[in-house]
């Protein structure tokens, strides 16, 4: 089942570095991240919904800036309910173009990468809004399961000023501590 999932989230990533015969929509990244200040774990608090997420809540994303500079990649969810079976995925991450830190190329099936643009992101690395080159992927990151009802509206609206169908939007249920 494992390598079912694997070879799931590879196509998935391989559908998102290609686009031909789609409208093509330029976005934009952050052009400087402190690539260290990004890893940790991410809460996933919203998204567009795709396959290879279909399902899946508390869903995580961890990343471990290794040695070599690329990028250890691991997400994590749960099927149907937050006790679900755990669903994993591995991948790898690196930075596209040194000059544009927030613009990384993660790769579940080597040599097949996709962008992963770092579209906006607060000061203190609590919230992210991450894109693709096509408008068809988005998240909305958090540090902690829950975000602020305003301040996921101003994600929001700066993901529709951008190009994106925010009505596309799912939240995503997270375990939260009481």
């Amino acid at each position: 089942m494992r390598v079912l999932y694997t070879l799931i989230i590879a196509t998935i990533g391989i559908t998102m570095g290609c686009t031909a015969g789609k409208k093509q929509q330029t976005m934009y990244s952050t052009k400087d991240i402190n690539i260290e200040q990004f890893m940790g774990t991410w809460y996933e608090i919203a998204r567009f919904p795709h396959r290879f997420e279909r399902n899946l809540v508390g869903v995580t994303a961890s990343y471990r800036l290794k040695k070599n500079g690329k990028v250890e990649v691991i997400n994590k969810g749960f099927k149907n309910t937050l006790d679900g079976k755990q669903k994993k995925a591995k991948a790898f991450a690196k930075i596209s173009n040194p000059e544009e830190t927030g613009r990384l190329k993660v790769f579940f099936f080597w040599p097949f990468g996709a962008d992963y643009l770092v579209l906006d992101i607060d000061e203190d690395y609590t919230w992210a809004l991450i894109g693709s080159s096509s408008p068809d992927y988005l998240w909305i990151l958090s540090r902690t399961p829950e975000l602020p009802n305003d301040t996921y509206q101003k994600i929001v609206h700066k993901a529709k000023s951008i190009g994106y169908d925010v009505s596309k939007l799912e939240t995503v249920k997270q375990k939260v501590k009481q």
